[in-house]
């Protein structure tokens, strides 16, 4: 029952980071989109644009992980 407990803590956890990061990642292509409209186009706005990418990579490794995490559920 630990383990199990431990491995909900974790999903947890988990989804509390993807929320987390979907938001940076929504507030920072608004401020690039605004950035853009506003013609500039300087090292910030290629900056957050980099950002957002290292983020993307991000959101897909928690999303890795949530899936094996759950699979581990599955196999207690």
């Amino acid at each position: 029952m630990a383990k199990l407990d431990e491995i909900k803590e974790i999903l947890n956890t988990l989804r509390i980071a993807l929320s987390i990061t979907v938001g940076i990642i929504v507030v920072l292509i608004g401020s690039i989109i605004n950035r853009y409209d506003l013609g500039r186009v300087d090292e910030i706005f290629w900056t957050a644009v980099s950002v957002c990418f290292v983020l993307i990579f991000f959101v897909l490794v928690i999303v890795n992980k949530l899936s094996k995490k759950t699979k581990e559920i599955k196999d207690l």
